[in-house]
């Protein structure tokens, strides 16, 4: 009887296999990579076509171990990783480790490499029926990018340490992502609050019948755009309108279809977790790694928008008998991938068995399937019917002619909203209205605002923005934004915003003065492009590297004689040191934001940082609760009495308002 072997790359995937194949099959998890480039050296032999020096990782050396005498006697042995780049990376890297440590040196077509992007039953079975060998130009790109970012982190990381400050790192996507926080927050110090005012007034038909009411907002003054600046402005519109007749200049109502989104990539589904859940990159992807590894979804690491014609029509025929046939279009939806990089033979995330709307696991797991399952039913259902109306009207008494308009939508058809049973409807709703109608006045609001400055990134609109420029691929978004928040580059504001700290200013001032080129957006974009084409066996891995080699190695020599060390700036605060009575600074450390005295070396005393919210502890009534953030730059909030008092919360407290009787306040954590 054959001895069939499979390995994969994690425990619960190597427990689900089992399931499926049975007895005859022995799966063994090889955790992830089992061979990397080695730490404390450069590891790449530029001078012979770049040839990668590997080593494995002293944790993974009993694993392999292991690994490789399960190997022994086997007569078919199966690589099924992930099916992606960096799983036929994983699978290459396990068949080197095998083929170099195995006494039996067994024949090289004995290795087989299975790919499939849902572990369900029928999918595993079919891949397992339909082996293929691996794939050498996706191995070959994956290697290439691994040494591409090997270049360009061991020469330029040196270099800010000498340059800039120690423990720095730079990267050819994470320095790309941080120059995007940068250029935002420079926008925002940049710009210049301008006063503005906006006009609403209330009015109502005329007739008995009907007395609707709808708010109507001033546009144009004499034939021109509408621009109230300042509070005189405002004062003389407000009078002029008090005192006006008002009649409907023009109506007009169209029919629009509104059309479902596409099903989830990875971008999409990171950006759409972020702002309906809550979830950081990070977290969305470890649990639609336990969602896809329990066979729930298809492959969470995507960025393509096709689905299996399987798919679809079990979707369909869900959509007509849940709903109706009316909800479900002529023709089946297809989608088209906006990036033209994207990898086309994968499938978009989706549930890999439609009719379960619901699933057993973990809150997060709850939700996030939720969210997964909903965008899958309705990419392929019928589009919304939406009547939108456009209402103008002309107030007249002065010499003064203000128009005022009012936009309404009502749904005609439901379409694709029911699955998510509140409409994306945010306009009001007009009553019926002709032209020439002369209309009430009720009343009018005039409000002062102000022009805002761009919003601050969130994680979510970062990763959207990294996609739009081409920068990084769906497996690096997460963990480019954790080394940016592990190096103390970037920090969490209020709510969701990031912004860069001074460590990260000053990084990207000094990568931008003398690497301008290498971290232009286009130009990261374009190397994409050429791993990519490595990847699709249109290029080859040494030239592509000697291309980028050369010139980049000459310049950071160039700079590392030339360039003057770049100062970090601080933030000095009101607050004197109690030890030599210097101003204390604001500095950054492993747990993030910390004051320390501004004649350091000389004077070394810190202190802990923390922002204070005006209430006192509910445990031990002495302290005061204050922000307090982990070395991850997530928010918590604690007693300024730790370690004594151990109060924490990852929520924010709540004032209780006291009762008249009652003196002082409590705290509801």
């Amino acid at each position: 009887m054959s001895k069939n072997l499979v390995i994969v790359e994690s425990p619960t995937k190597a427990r689900t296999l089992t399931q499926y194949l049975g007895s005859d099959y022995q799966i063994l998890a090889s955790m992830g990579h089992v061979r990397d480039l080695p730490k404390g050296e450069f590891g790449v032999d530029v001078d012979h076509n770049f040839e990668p020096k590997y080593v494995i990782p002293k944790n993974k050396m009993k694993m392999v171990n292991q690994l490789v005498k399960s190997t022994e006697g086997v007569t078919n042995l199966y690589l099924a990783t992930d099916p992606d780049r960096e799983g036929e990376a994983i699978a290459w890297n396990l068949l080197k480790v095998i083929e170099q440590k195995s006494k039996a040196k067994m024949a090289r077509q004995k290795y087989q490499r299975v790919v499939f992007h849902e572990i369900t039953k029928d999918a595993v079975l079919d891949a397992f029926s339909h082996p293929r060998d691996l794939d050498q130009n996706l191995v070959e790109a994956q290697q290439a990018r691994r040494i591409l970012d090997r270049l360009v982190g061991y020469k330029l990381s040196p270099l800010l340490w000498k340059k800039v400050k120690s423990k720095l790192s730079a990267g050819r996507v994470q320095s790309v992502a941080l120059r995007l926080v940068v250029e935002r927050e420079r926008e925002i110090e940049a710009f210049k609050s301008e006063e503005y005012w906006v006009i609403e007034v209330e009015v109502s038909r005329q007739q008995p019948e009907a007395r609707d009411q709808f708010v109507i907002t001033l546009a144009k003054i004499n034939g021109k755009k509408a621009e109230v600046k300042n509070q005189k402005e405002a004062d003389q519109a407000v009078s002029d309108l008090k005192v006006s007749d008002y009649s409907v200049s023009s109506v007009e109502s169209k029919e629009v279809k509104k059309y479902p989104n596409p099903p989830f990539t990875t971008s999409t589904l990171q950006q759409r977790a972020a702002n309906v859940l809550g979830f950081v990159p990070k977290r969305t992807m470890s649990v639609a790694q336990s969602l896809y590894e329990n066979g729930l979804i298809t492959y969470m690491r995507t960025d393509s928008v096709n689905l299996s014609p399987q798919a679809v029509s079990a979707t369909r025929k869900f959509i007509e008998e849940n709903y109706g046939r009316n909800y479900l279009p002529e023709k089946p939806r297809a989608y088209k991938v906006k990036s033209r990089l994207a990898q086309e033979a994968h499938e978009a995330i989706r549930p890999t068995n439609v009719s379960r709307q619901s699933i057993d696991g973990s809150p997060d797991e709850k939700k996030l399937y939720d969210l997964i399952w909903k965008r899958m039913v309705v990419c392929q259902m019928a589009e919304a019917v939406v009547n939108e109306t456009a209402v103008e009207v002309e107030a007249s008494a002065t010499s003064q002619k203000y128009l005022l308009r009012a936009t309404g939508q009502q749904i005609k058809f439901d379409g694709w909203y029911k699955v998510y049973e509140k409409a994306p409807i945010t306009e009001q709703v007009l009553p019926t209205l002709v032209k020439g109608e002369a209309l009430d006045f009720k009343n009018i609001n005039p409000q002062q605002k102000f022009t805002e400055p761009p919003a601050r990134y969130t994680e979510a609109t970062l990763i959207r923005d990294l996609e739009k420029n081409g920068i990084g691929r769906p497996s690096t978004y997460a963990p480019t934004i954790s080394t940016l928040y592990d190096r103390l580059y970037i920090e969490k504001m209020e709510g969701k915003k990031i912004a860069p700290t001074p460590i990260g200013k000053t990084t990207i001032d000094f990568l931008m003065k003398y690497f301008s080129d290498i971290f232009d957006y286009s130009f990261t974009a374009e190397m994409e492009d050429d791993l990519d084409s490595i990847a699709q066996g249109k290029a080859e891995m040494p030239p592509t590297m000697k291309k980028f080699w050369g010139p980049f190695e000459a310049k950071v020599e160039k700079v590392a004689e030339e360039a003057d060390k770049m100062k970090v700036e601080v933030e000095t605060t009101d607050e004197i040191c109690d030890k030599c009575g210097k101003p204390m600074v604001v500095r950054y450390g492993r747990f993030g934001k910390f004051l320390a005295c501004s004649g350091f070396p000389d004077c070394k005393n810190t202190k802990a940082l923390n922002e204070e919210t005006g209430m006192k502890c509910p445990d031990c009534k002495t302290g005061d609760v204050v922000t307090r953030r982990t070395k991850r730059g997530k928010t918590f909030w604690g007693c300024s009495n730790w370690p004594k008092c151990k109060f924490a919360s990852w929520t924010k407290p709540k004032l209780e308002v006291s009762k008249p009787e009652e003196k002082g306040q409590t705290l509801q954590g």
